[in-house]
């Protein structure tokens, strides 16, 4: 069963909070992973594919847009409004909804700032989640 870990962050800054999302791709990538990333608009996907390019100096992390070719082989991919095309073992969802193929990851990782309107999208997801029987940790930052 999918297990959904929510990252909770102190300050409201988006750019933090997609900081923080670069490091757990990172990591999480350095596991050996297949990682999709979840956004909410083709603004926040570019935004999220600059910045794994950006965040820090020595990191490489390969990646593709869903609409680009050859995403066969890719480890991570991003992407806001396509069902990932295979079976891949960690959604980050920086969508303020669920997405509705989420139950096909081992993990989901849901990031959630000090913004309130942010706080309380991430609460129903967690209400969500928990209504449905889903393991979920919590990880205050």
């Amino acid at each position: 069963m999918t297990r959904v870990s929510f990252y909770l962050l102190k300050g409201q800054q988006e750019q933090a909070r997609q900081v923080f999302a670069c490091r757990l791709i990172e990591k999480a990538y350095s596991q050996g992973n297949q990682i999709y990333i979840h956004t909410d608009s083709a603004e926040q996907s570019q935004q999220i594919d600059e910045l794994l390019w950006t965040f820090r100096a020595d990191s490489f992390i390969p990646h593709q847009h869903m609409n680009e070719a050859n995403t066969e082989q890719c480890p991570i991919l991003i992407g806001h409004d396509d069902t990932p095309p295979r079976l891949m073992n960690l959604l980050v969802n920086l969508s303020p909804q669920h997405p509705r193929f989420f139950s096909q990851f081992e993990r989901v990782a849901e990031i959630i700032n000090d913004d309130e309107h942010l706080k309380e999208q991430g609460r129903e997801r967690y209400r969500f989640y928990q209504q449905r029987g889903y393991q979920l940790d919590t990880h205050k930052l």
